[in-house]
């Protein structure tokens, strides 16, 4: 772990071209340029690429992530995508799609999922082709963020006070230096920032070898009897080959194929050949795109930081794409950094607080990546599948006996509101323990909780609006009950320079489900401390949260 203990709080002054610059404008650069923007921090995207999303490897915006852009302002522009609202979003198990249906998990479309209260926001089938630019277009209507596409890092060296990088621009040859108070490398998997730090990815390098077919079939789902769904699962005789993925809802698509690394990487993979396979007909018109070998992988980064230089999403954990917890991991990343950052630039962090950043998100990587390595490995069962594909009694008999295990086992992929909402900040130096006992942390199940450390749970309140829309750019202390008059925290929070709001709560629903009658809550929304009583050194408890001193435990 890194000991940031030492770091100066440095205020932004002259010198800098840039307080943040951040490595990469994937959807995890994007998103901290965003945030840090909606908290006065100025920032600096460079990006290798020119900005046009080619083929999208993501294609889920989890509830949670839907939370953080709700209050960007863009979850309608997420909702409005272009996703089609009544695509059904169901699981396929079958052997092609003209061939026999194995299992079907039913899921509904977005217009027709019903709310759960869990959260505001529902989950939403956005494809990286859409959110990108979506993320994109809301950071260039920001006057604080400078984005540099086309542009490659090429070094970078740090002192007490700051960072240099030097960056040249596609069709110089000069290479530039820009100077700024913190680096963030969002640059993904093979990240140079990473490399640079000397930091390593600690896992499973290859849990298995898979192609990326990327391919147009215009109005597909007419050519087959599986009907629309989010997933086809195709099977053979040698087991789950492949998945076909839906991508836009329409004409674009994604065929996986599964196999040993000699098959995906060699010369001569026959991408038409699958393709034919997973249609089971001949007569289906489509383009192929890109044909992208790859690795699962199972990877956490053995440190998040160095100095002043930070890591975030891909650059820190690779982890298998079953369930979607790739990006959305890595968007939680950029919300918990960000608002570390801009105490720091502004004067109100302690020299701990940006320590806190890999205590907190480490864990919830290697929790994501096990996860999707767990996903994964049920998606492909140990199974007798001979037979499978005969269009006899005993082909009938076969996938009869399969059904259940293929369907039931892989309902955690689809079912993820525990690892969306359910992850804690258990241990962390900035949260205060209150002596309660940890709620059950499985990938599917959630139980709402305000126990420090948890993400503060939503309840929505009289006037129409969700309580989790009062966090986001302060601390704020929430009270229940009778109103009760906090000048005492809210003086010691002034008198430290921690911005903090005090906001009573009327509605019996929230005080039930916060269980406390004062509880504080982060600027990323999760709750930092919470008692019955207010503190007699509140100011003791101000400055634990924000990295001051060691943590305190009230029981």
């Amino acid at each position: 772990m890194t000991d940031l203990s030492s770091t100066p709080d440095l205020r932004r002054h002259d010198g800098f071209d840039t307080s943040v610059l951040i490595i990469g404008g994937g959807p995890v650069g994007l998103a901290l340029a965003l945030d840090l923007s909606q908290r006065n921090i100025d920032s600096t995207i460079v990006e290798q690429g020119d900005g046009i999303v080619r083929l999208s490897k993501m294609g889920l915006v989890s509830m949670r992530s839907m939370e953080y852009c709700r209050r960007w302002g863009i979850a309608d522009r997420v909702r409005d995508c272009g996703f089609p609202l009544d695509y059904p979003l169901s699981q396929v198990f079958c052997t092609s799609l003209v061939g026999h249906l194995i299992a079907k998990i039913e899921y509904p479309s977005m217009a027709q999922e019903s709310a759960n209260g869990l959260s505001p926001e529902k989950k939403q089938r956005c494809p990286q082709l859409w959110f990108d630019p979506i993320l994109a277009g809301a950071v260039k209507e920001r006057d604080n963020v400078d984005v540099r596409y086309n542009s490659v890092l090429k070094s970078f060296s740090q002192d007490e006070d700051g960072v240099t990088a030097m960056v040249q621009e596609q069709g110089e040859d000069a290479v530039r230096p820009l100077r700024a108070q913190y680096l963030v490398g969002c640059d993904g998997a093979g990240s140079t920032v990473r490399k640079a730090l000397g930091i390593t990815l600690e896992g499973d390098q290859a849990l298995s070898y898979s192609v990326g077919i990327y391919f147009r079939a215009p109005g597909l789902v007419k050519y087959h009897n599986m009907g629309p769904a989010e997933r086809y699962m195709l099977i053979g005789e040698e087991g789950t080959w492949g998945n076909l993925t839906v991508v836009d809802g329409s004409d674009v698509w994604r065929l996986t194929v599964l196999g040993t690394q000699d098959k995906v990487e060699d010369a001569g993979f026959d991408a038409d050949y699958w393709l034919r396979r997973c249609l089971g007909r001949n007569d289906v018109p489509y383009q192929i795109d890109a044909v992208m070998p790859w690795r699962r992988s199972r990877l956490v980064a053995d440190a998040y930081c160095k100095g002043r230089v930070f890591l975030a999403g891909d650059a820190c954990h690779v982890m298998a794409p079953n369930g979607g917890y790739g990006m959305n991991t890595g968007l939680g990343d950029a919300i918990d950094l960000s608002w570390k950052l801009q105490a720091v630039l502004q004067g109100w962090a302690g020299p701990d607080l940006l320590a806190s950043y890999e205590i907190e998100r480490q864990p919830i990587a290697q929790r994501n990546v096990n996860a999707a390595a767990q996903n994964f490995s049920t998606m492909a069962p140990k199974l007798d599948f001979a037979h499978v594909e005969d269009n006899d009694a005993v082909g009938a008999a076969a996938r009869s006996r399969m059904e259940t295990q293929m369907s039931v086992g892989t309902r955690q992929e689809w079912e993820p509101h525990g690892i969306n909402l359910g992850y804690r900040y258990e241990g962390s130096p900035i949260v205060c323990a209150d002596g309660s006992p940890a709620t059950e942390d499985h990938p599917s199940h959630y139980l709402p909780t305000a126990r420090p450390g948890h993400r503060a749970p939503h309840v929505p309140l009289a006037d129409g609006t969700s309580i989790i829309d009062l966090f986001g750019d302060t601390f704020v202390l929430l009270t229940f009950g009778q109103p009760v008059a906090a000048d005492a925290i809210v003086g010691a929070a002034k008198a430290l320079g921690i911005p903090l709001r005090h906001q009573h709560i009327v509605e019996a629903q929230a005080a039930k489900a916060y269980e406390r009658r004062f509880v504080l809550v982060r600027p990323d929304g999760h709750v930092a401390w919470r008692a019955d009583t207010l503190p007699s050194d509140p100011a003791a408890v101000l400055r634990t949260v924000v990295g001051m001193t060691n943590a305190v435990v009230l029981n």
